[in-house]
């Protein structure tokens, strides 16, 4: 089970390295945003990207998980069929939606809450749609034959191409914020010419019947639950655009921002889960490696957020090199924010976690139902809480809908695929992150050495959780191995 438990941790690390490297070069850009836009203008660009994560699961319509089922399982079907199914589906519907967008940008722009005379964001946004959703399948074809070096080099050399593109077209052409989708286009277009030797080599002309059928039965459930995953994860800035305006949707969005590092840790460790669940679904004491993951998984993350909950005031006004600081000035007013969305990212790996159980048993009619639950509480509570607590109110928000997410998906994986969790520990690490965080925020003001006091509470974290026994020393030194 170690050895189960080190490749994981392997292919992780292989993911997170990449993700990291990329996603860092991306996040450069916030301080480059913040520092040269006004938060009205970020908001406009967050505002649309906010958009553009909703449409794509109308463009890709769940066949990425499709693909994930019965390429893994060839149960219906031969390895190009189940690659060039997929593949064509999400080519042809994304073609005639991004045309529709493309041709009708004036009428779209009312809707994404966009000034007309920027219609153009509209037409770029379509282009990123349609090249995006391309690369969807040979992506995954690289994630399920397990290759993350290829995948990760890829990935980063998108965000490179989209970081330079950025940096040259705002710093040195002066584009504004068009240079945001410019280079999001250019970096697209390369990624899809990249992958075209996994689309010639899987690529086959073919028609199968019962695959199409499969594919679609098992794929169509995920298009409600692919769109309530994203209202959960962005439908806080059109609303918050519709009740206040575009500056405070800029000055949440900076901040939300922070919790990339949360949410590097969710991606990479999503990216090498669902493959490694699948391959060892039929072994005998996969339901107890799992098990293990889940409690490895909520140590890691929590001691993840304790730190970043600590020192997050002190990345946020880090000078850097040219002038300015790491997020703008102007942005300082939203940092409060950032630990809600940090422990509702945490709560989102929790629920990828429960996913297995859910994959393994076929049970994703419920997927919509658990999403969707989580969508309308995440719409109701925008509505009440934007106008009586501002962007605090968008956050509370967020952690309550991924906490309905992980609840939801507990409660249907474990009647289908009953997983025996170690409950004790996991609630000991709650307890304990929680303890750290009241005795932060309650003498915080107060304490002169502040940077010390920070230091010594991760450190009573981790020391709590080691005293307790909470991870066994040779599963820690087993997972560290790699």
């Amino acid at each position: 089970m170690l050895e189960k438990i080190k490749s994981l941790s392997k292919d992780t690390l292989i993911y997170g390295v990449s993700t990291i490297a990329g996603r860092f070069l991306n996040f450069l850009l916030v301080p480059l945003y913040t520092n040269i836009f006004p938060p009205g203008e970020f908001g406009v660009v967050a505002n649309v990207f906010a958009y553009i994560a909703i449409l794509n699961v109308f463009f890709t319509i769940g066949l990425e998980s499709g693909y994930f089922k019965f390429a893994s399982t060839l149960e219906v079907g031969d390895e190009k069929e189940n690659f060039t199914h997929p593949f064509l589906g999400i080519f042809f519907n994304s073609l005639v939606l991004s045309l529709i967008l493309f041709l009708f940008s004036g009428d779209f722009s009312y809707v994404f809450q966009v000034d007309v005379s920027r219609q153009i964001l509209i037409k770029y946004t379509a282009v990123i749609l349609f090249f995006d959703a391309v690369a969807i399948v040979p992506f995954a074809y690289l994630r399920l034959k397990t290759k993350p070096k290829l995948f990760a080099t890829i990935k980063f050399i998108n965000i490179l191409i989209n970081v330079i593109g950025n940096i040259v077209l705002i710093l040195f052409l002066k584009h504004g914020i068009e240079a945001v989708f410019i280079s999001n286009i250019i970096a697209s277009v390369v990624t899809v010419i990249l992958l075209l030797p996994v689309i010639v080599s899987n690529f086959e002309i073919s028609f199968n019947k019962k695959l199409i059928s499969e594919l679609l039965r098992f794929s169509l459930p995920h298009i409600p639950s692919g769109i309530s995953s994203n209202i959960v994860q962005v439908i806080n800035r059109p609303i918050l655009t519709a009740l206040t305006n575009d500056t405070t949707v800029g000055i949440f969005q900076a901040n939300y921002r922070l919790g990339i590092f949360m949410m590097l840790f969710v991606s990479m460790f999503e990216f090498a889960w669902r493959p490694f669940f699948l391959n060892n679904a039929k072994l005998p004491d996969a339901k107890k490696l799992f098990a293990k993951v889940m409690t490895i998984f909520v140590l890691a993350a929590s001691f993840i957020f304790i730190i970043l909950t600590l020192f997050i005031e002190d990345i946020a006004t880090f000078k850097i090199p040219f002038k300015g600081y790491l997020i703008g000035k102007a942005y300082w007013g939203g940092l409060d924010v950032v630990p809600l969305v940090l422990m509702a990212y945490l709560f989102y790996g929790i629920y990828i976690n429960l996913m297995a159980g859910i994959y393994i048993e076929k049970k994703t009619k419920y997927l919509p139902v658990i999403t969707g639950s989580a969508a309308v509480i995440n719409i109701v509570f925008n509505f009440l809480l934007i106008p009586v607590y501002g962007i605090m109110g968008a956050g509370i928000t967020t952690l309550i809908s991924y906490f309905t997410m992980a609840v939801g998906i507990y409660i249907v994986a474990q009647k289908y695929y009953y997983i025996k969790y170690d409950y004790l520990k996991i609630l000991f690490i709650f307890v304990c992150t929680l303890l750290t965080v009241i005795l932060f925020y309650s003498l915080k003001d107060s304490i002169q050495f502040l940077l010390l006091y920070k230091v010594i509470l991760a450190v009573f974290f981790l020391l709590l959780t080691f005293l307790f026994k909470v991870i066994d020393i040779k599963t820690l030194r087993k997972v560290m191995s790699v």
